[in-house]
């Protein structure tokens, strides 16, 4: 199936239901915001940093919401959290078009996709143009180097376009056909989790214990950097790029549920991945 399309055995929902009855819950989203930024960032540094290090051999040492420690470091340790992001995209992406009842489930869904997706992308572009970060590091020692980052680089542009094309296109459902409320509607719809993803990320890796270079680095840059797509992709639904699509999801409403889980989170994001945790290796 082309990854412009919505399949059409989705019905759309009838108009009272529609994305035209009412603005998203701003509570909600947030809430649904912080589950997404904890996920993508524990499989970024956990499964993706920690899955490499155990790969190749190694044995962690250290986690928190800005690093993680290895005592095998090496290329495979460094891109595996952009691998790790990658493949959560790709499970979202997909996973996306099976929920088709609850609108709240579904944007934590696409939310998922999108940031995962863009932390795929955003870390090409960070490494290649600043030289610093994962990439840096898979890269280093590879002739010639100025080479090497240019390639980074339009990986990066490339790869970061593709991924907020998709996201665009797998947001339709949750706005009017067309209109003004369309892109105000996107822009509500990603700007909130923006700035959810940027304040959350950087108040816990104010408490990491390796420094304040790294918080601005890695929190700020790969929050308020890397998913930068959210503060602008809006301006795409002005136009002719981004068409209709067919299907409709109803609105997304208040839920205390989300808002619950999504204070325990925080506060676990924070108070504990915040300051890192130490592994003994038993050797």
């Amino acid at each position: 199936m082309n990854a412009s399309e919505i399949r059409t055995n989705e019905s759309p929902t009838p108009a009272s239901e529609s994305t035209r009855g009412g603005s998203p819950d701003t509570s909600t989203i947030v809430a649904i915001a912080i589950a997404a930024t904890v996920i993508a960032d524990v499989l970024h540094e956990g499964a993706g940093h920690g899955g490499a290090c155990l790969l190749s051999g190694g044995h962690p040492l250290a986690l928190s919401t800005v690093h993680f420690d290895c005592d095998n470091n090496g290329r495979l340790v460094a891109a595996g959290g952009t691998i790790a992001n990658f493949v959560a995209g790709l499970f979202f992406w997909f996973a996306s078009r099976s929920v088709t009842r609850s609108t709240n489930l579904r944007y934590f869904v696409w939310l998922s996709m999108t940031l995962n997706f863009f932390g795929a992308g955003g870390y090409f572009l960070f490494s290649g143009v600043g030289n610093i970060g994962d990439w840096a590091d898979v890269i280093a020692g590879f002739q010639p180097a100025w080479l090497w980052r240019i390639g980074l680089t339009l990986l990066g542009v490339g790869s970061y376009g593709l991924f907020m094309w998709i996201a665009l296109l797998e947001m339709r459902p949750f706005l009017p056909r067309a209109g003004p409320d369309r892109w105000m509607r996107a822009r509500k719809l990603s700007l909130v989790p923006y700035f959810t993803d940027g304040i959350l990320s950087c108040l816990a890796g104010l408490f990491n214990p390796v420094g304040m270079i790294l918080m601005a680095i890695s929190a700020a840059a790969a929050s308020f950097g890397g998913a930068s797509g959210l503060c602008w992709m809006w301006n795409w639904l002005k136009g002719s790029r981004i068409p209709a699509g067919s299907f409709e999801m109803g609105p997304l409403i208040r839920s205390r549920g989300w808002i619950v889980a999504a204070s325990i989170l925080a506060a676990v994001f924070v108070v504990v991945l915040g300051p890192g945790l130490k592994f003994h290796t038993g050797r």
